[in-house]
């Protein structure tokens, strides 16, 4: 498919927290249409959390980061009439692509259910994202993920307490399943001309990551839990302080550790019993600590100097404000402006660059305020006029 072509399709959303509205940001990337559809009396709860830089209600800090690009209508779904102008959207705007998160006993409550938006529209792609799958209502925020999925007990140091991951991987990354479904449901699309219904559990895709952890622990017996910073099965590979700050030294094999033991300051490492990798594995606390002893005595900048001549993997262990910073990501962040208050927005890049985003300058339209497109939605492009229009703001409809 021409990547153009994305700029064609129209997603429509019922969409709160992280799951879904930071999937069809990744779709906003493409250049698609998406509008996101809320709730005018209860909107996206997100919108209230973090900081009120803008001094306005509903456009609170947190949720600005994954909502640029996108436009934003509101529809009550609770009522009939709101149920019907769904349909009415999904034909006269001719919608490619319906998402939502809501729990599976809401399908059908508020008229969202896949075959009750199929019969508007037959070529519908639908995506509906549980927590553990369609015939399941718990709660699912992403901690509780981590927790049940198994990450949490592979995060942390090995004698302390489980920890949750540094970002919301369940959320984010059941965010990439989702987009990927996507793509194949438009190429069957494409080729069939038929629809497709889609569900998600962001349980299910938790678990997928856990590639090496349930094939050693089911097929062979292992015990798989955390380990701070080192690895499993390669050593040295951990984080070490430095005079100033900390780095992650990666030793891969064991003629990197050769090269290693060749330089002046660690040539003290260079003993028989750490030639081959599993020989550092069985002393690798004992090897750590040695190599912190080393690694204390320089600074971070000279410590990576010294490795990358000798093509040892190591990377200073950034902060966010030196990641914005690296030279690769300055390139590539994404931007926003808010014409109303001169806000801007920088925002974390998408790992691949689309015509549409280098067209637009890699800048997106800024997170819309709830409802903000109610206008240009049931209006101008689905031709209500202002009486109509009027008698649904005052049925509070939208």
């Amino acid at each position: 498919m021409d990547e153009k072509m994305f700029r064609k399709l129209t997603v429509l959303t019922l969409e709160q927290a992280t799951v879904v509205p930071y999937l069809t940001y990744r779709l906003a990337h493409d250049g698609m249409e998406v509008i996101r559809m809320e709730n005018p009396g209860m909107p996206d709860p997100n919108r209230f959390i973090g900081e009120n830089r803008l001094d306005e209600k509903g456009m609170n800090t947190y949720f600005l980061s994954i909502n640029a690009g996108k436009k934003a209508i509101t529809l009550n779904l609770a009522s009939p009439k709101g149920q019907e102008m769904l349909k009415e959207i999904i034909r006269k705007l001719d919608v490619d692509i319906f998402i939502t998160n809501q729990l599976p006993k809401n399908y059908q409550k508020l008229g969202v259910d896949y075959d009750i938006l199929a019969s508007a529209k037959k070529d519908l792609i639908w995506l509906g994202i549980t927590g553990f799958g369609p015939d399941s209502n718990e709660a699912a925020y992403d901690p509780i993920l981590q927790a049940r999925g198994g990450l949490m007990e592979l995060t942390g140091e090995q004698e302390g307490n489980p920890m949750v991951v540094g970002i919301p991987l369940p959320d984010m990354g059941t965010s990439e399943h989702g987009y990927g479904l996507i793509m194949r449901a438009l190429y069957k699309k494409a080729i069939t001309g038929e629809g497709s219904r889609i569900d998600l559990s962001m349980f299910e895709s938790t678990v997928s990551w856990l590639t090496q952890p349930i094939c050693l622990t089911k097929s062979f017996g292992n015990h798989i839990s955390r380990r701070g910073n080192t690895h499993e099965f390669f050593a040295p590979v951990s984080v070490y302080p430095t005079q100033d700050s900390y780095v992650y030294i990666a030793v891969g094999n064991d003629r990197q550790w050769e090269t290693v033991t060749k330089l002046p300051a660690f040539q003290s490492l260079a003993r028989e019993e750490y030639k081959v990798n599993a020989g550092r594995i069985n002393d690798v606390d004992n090897l750590n600590q040695a190599i912190e002893a080393i690694t204390r005595q320089f600074s971070t900048d000279d410590l990576i100097a010294l490795f990358n001549e000798a093509r040892v993997a190591i990377s200073r262990v950034n902060n966010i404000q030196q990641v914005i910073n690296d030279s690769i990501v300055q390139k590539k962040v994404l931007c926003s402006r808010d014409q109303k208050t001169g806000t801007e927005l920088t925002m974390a890049p998408p790992p691949f660059t689309s015509v549409f985003l280098n067209e637009q300058n890699r800048t997106l339209s800024f997170p819309p305020r709830l409802g903000e497109h109610n206008e240009d939605i049931f209006c101008q492009a689905m031709g209500l006029s202002a009486s109509e229009y009027a008698e649904l703001l005052a049925e509070k409809v939208i």
